[in-house]
């Protein structure tokens, strides 16, 4: 029923023992070899105030009513939950066999939104994000179907790193809710921007969180780099949190440890994400400096993006990711999101590490051609 998901069982263990890594997508800086018990961003804060709630606290980042928020066990959880509630995945439904339901997904894009419908019995449809991978409402309005339930979008987009505005994410939502679907905005990248593209809501990134018809979920892992907790959300109309709710039931849930870590992390949000801003314009200048010296990267560097999909020129792709970790650099192909060409690179450690990891790729690059090895 539930189908192999590639990249993360390719992803599986690699950061763990990687020298040098150009995949990991959360800015950790630099990171211990197991987990701490409390993770260092959060050693000698203090706790909220008694009386707060983590979804208090969530909904009052994105300023929505708490009743609108479904604390998960990290993103992942919240867009299956969200995937499972917007297909209407109940062992009661009167749904007929032939009825079947549609999911629609941008191309390129992250491999888990388009597997996992199929999960739940779902057809999935694909849109392309052209003109530099923005998120264009009218390639939206011409794949959608009479059929179609759910509408998944990345913002930023991953794996390209091009970020949309919240007034594009609700010209999506209007098409999608014409068609009585719903919009699955994953905004687990959206807060990755520079001081002077921050907005207000959603850790300073755009976010869709309050658009009619919108599901937005996040976590805590990709920007404040705290993965270890895995504490994620689901923002939504207090209906669908309520179905979401319910069908939550049937998986894991988040500890009460992992709870009250994420509360902390929250009540000193506001220095956590002034330390993890500045690594972010760090990263960010670095990848821009190496992508614009070279000839033989095809792609561009988002403003505020850490991460970016480069056509490879004079290089197999898969022979140069085997090549990268022959030589213990993590380096993501891009056949997990829809493009054997490329490759998806990504600083999400501490300066000084990525300047050496792309050292290390500039060498492989600047290697002998394995196009036609």
């Amino acid at each position: 029923m539930f189908p192999h998901i590639e990249y993360l069982e390719w992803m599986q263990g690699r950061p763990d023992v990687a020298m040098y890594d150009l995949g990991s997508t959360d800015l950790r800086g630099v990171t211990e070899d197991r987990p701490s018990t409390t993770p260092p961003a959060l050693e000698g804060r203090d706790d909220p105030p008694v009386g707060a709630t983590l979804e208090m606290q969530i909904a009052g980042e994105y300023g929505v009513d708490p009743e609108c928020v479904l604390v998960t066990a990290g993103a992942s959880h919240a867009n299956f939950l969200a995937t499972a509630t917007a297909l209407d995945a109940d062992p009661e439904s009167e749904r007929e066999e032939d009825d079947r339901r549609r999911a629609l997904v941008e191309k390129p894009g992250y491999e888990p939104h388009r597997r996992t419908p199929k999960a739940f019995g779902a057809a999935v449809d694909r849109f392309l994000r052209e003109d530099e991978f923005r998120l264009d409402p009218a390639r939206v309005e011409k794949a959608l179907t009479e059929d179609t339930e759910l509408v998944t979008v990345t913002n930023r987009h991953n794996p390209t790193g091009r970020l949309a505005e919240r007034e594009t994410l609700a010209d999506v939502a209007d098409l999608t809710g014409e068609y009585d679907a719903r919009l699955l905005v994953d905004e687990v990248y959206a807060p990755f921007v520079t001081e002077e593209q921050t907005t207000e809501g959603g850790i300073g990134g755009p976010t869709a969180a309050g658009i009619e018809g919108a599901v937005v979920t996040g976590s805590l892992t990709k920007f404040l780099g705290l993965g270890d907790l895995r504490v994620g959300w689901l923002i939504a109309d207090p209906e669908f949190v309520e179905r979401a709710r319910e069908v939550s039931h049937h998986v894991p849930a988040v500890s009460d440890v992992a709870r009250a870590y994420g509360m902390r992390a929250f009540h000193h949000l506001e220095d956590i994400v002034a330390e993890q801003r500045s690594m972010l314009e760090e990263n960010t200048e670095l990848l821009a400096d190496f992508v614009a010296e070279r000839d033989d990267l095809d792609g561009f560097v988002a403003p505020g993006s850490t991460f970016a999909f480069l056509g490879v020129e004079g290089h197999d792709v898969d022979e140069l990711q085997e090549d990268a970790w022959e030589n213990g650099l993590l380096l993501v192909p891009g056949r997990f999101f829809d493009d054997e060409d490329a490759v998806r690179v990504s600083l999400g450690r501490a300066p000084p590490d990525m300047a050496a990891a792309l050292r290390v790729l500039g060498d492989l690059l600047d290697g002998p051609d394995s196009s036609n090895t």
